[in-house]
């Protein structure tokens, strides 16, 4: 990703989200470290862990079967925060997209905090509406059956 050259944090992250709505959803995956952290603690862990180990290339496989569903096509409101850590950014954005089958555009809001060393994600958080997400994903029902489970 750096080509030899020390790319700074936010740039790496900027880069990032230009890809995301590049329409090469499998180039997201070269810009995380060959093994990262992923953090979501809003997630309904019976429906996704809220915190994985994985690989760039687990990664590269995830993104593209979620390409094979929805397609990004822009980004509004993103604020880029820089941190006393500079290797940690904080970005906030609202992703616009639309359902592959349907045509269906939804809206989600993001907050990630990133953590970067030699210009390669090694480490996010990442915090969405979890509702809105299994609504766009159709798995709202899952999702309640999920978290009534939770209760007991």
């Amino acid at each position: 990703m750096d080509n030899g050259h020390t790319v700074d944090p936010r740039t790496t992250v900027e880069r990032f989200l230009e890809t995301v709505i590049s329409g090469r959803p499998g180039d997201l995956a070269d810009f995380y470290a060959p093994t990262v952290v992923i953090e979501m603690p809003f997630a309904a862990t019976a429906l996704h862990p809220s915190r994985i180990e994985t690989t760039r290339e687990e990664l590269r496989s995830r993104f593209a079967a979620g390409a094979a569903i929805r397609r990004y096509t822009g980004l509004d409101n993103v604020l880029i925060h820089q941190t006393t850590d500079p290797r940690t950014i904080i970005v906030e954005y609202a992703l616009r997209g639309e359902m592959v089958d349907t045509g269906e555009p939804f809206h989600l809001n993001y907050v990630m905090v990133m953590t970067v060393h030699d210009g390669l994600i090694t480490h996010t958080r990442d915090y969405t509406d979890p509702i809105a997400g299994a609504r766009v994903l159709g798995k709202l029902p899952e999702l309640l059956t999920a978290l009534a489970d939770t209760d007991h």
